[in-house]
């Protein structure tokens, strides 16, 4: 066998309630492919579906880091294709699911990833501790339009890395990246539409959801196994919200709203990255219930 079955959308279209189902029907696994949901105690903050909702379908590559960590594209990469072959090799279908794109693409392309050298990186960090992401994320707009499209403001991390790759390599960071032609031979993938006030309305509330489910505890319980130090978990959305309203830096009010909203454009921006896939056939998100 080397079927896989793939389900993007943006956040909150219910891909991985899809994925459960298409795998329980199936017999197959799901391959988690979102990166906050590889960090152990980020439960409520990354949706993550509870062993309940899971409904007895294994799962592959959750709960697999520690938040002082950070999550790299190239160590995911080998691991969701090690979980891959490990099902294939059982007679399995893995049923891959994420909201990034280039998690996904890293997993089903022919996608290398540049070296790496300290002293270039070293600089760009030291860059990013002057100025702040905001401006050193304008900086890579300057550079690189592209490449600042499909990367958040707020991802300092991913900044650098883009950065010292367009050094390293003299050309633009989205060069990098390969055309949409998949390493495994049969692949279907199925991509979740939900109309853009259905799906701000499900941002929002997903937003109070959080909050009224314990997100401040979580947070709380996470920082004293060190999440203020982990470059990649201390930054995700909500994550870093939770943390400025717990240290006084935003009210509660407006920790939920800067949420809310960066969420919502990092939801147009992955559905305007998944659009650009030409195999990905879209399917309108069940409604919510009334």
């Amino acid at each position: 066998m080397t079927s896989v079955v793939v389900i993007v959308g943006p956040t909150a279209s219910g891909k991985s309630a899809l994925a459960v189902d298409i795998a329980g029907g199936m017999g197959g696994e799901v391959v988690n492919a979102d990166a906050m949901q590889l960090y152990r105690g980020m439960d409520i903050g990354t949706a993550k579906a509870t062993p309940s909702e899971r409904g007895g379908v294994p799962h592959h590559l959750i709960d697999v880091l520690d938040v002082t960590e950070p999550a790299s594209v190239a160590a995911f990469q080998r691991a969701a294709r090690t979980a891959i072959a490990d099902c294939h090799d059982r007679g399995v279908t893995p049923v891959l699911t994420g909201g990034s794109s280039l998690y996904v693409r890293a997993v089903l392309d022919q996608l290398e990833f540049p070296g790496t050298d300290p002293d270039v990186r070293a600089r760009w960090v030291a860059e990013l501790d002057r100025v702040g992401t905001e401006a050193l994320h304008a900086e890579l707009a300057r550079r690189d339009p592209a490449a600042a499209e499909q990367i958040l403001s707020s991802n300092g991390r991913r900044i650098v890395r883009a950065l010292e790759v367009i050094e390293l390599t003299g050309q633009p960071f989205v060069a990098t990246m390969p055309p949409h032609e998949s390493i495994y031979p049969h692949l279907t993938m199925i991509g979740l539409q939900v109309p853009r006030p259905d799906l701000d309305k499900r941002l929002a509330d997903r937003v109070e959801q959080m909050w009224a489910a314990g997100l401040l505890d979580e947070v709380r319980a996470l920082r004293q196994v060190g999440l203020d130090d982990g470059p990649t978990a201390s930054r995700a959305i909500g994550y870093s919200q939770a943390i400025a309203q717990l240290d006084g830096a935003m009210t509660e009010a407006d920790a939920k709203a800067d949420t809310v909203r960066v969420t919502k454009k990092f939801a147009r921006r992955q559905d305007r990255l998944f659009h650009a896939d030409p195999r990905v056939h879209w399917v309108r998100s069940q409604p919510d219930s009334p």
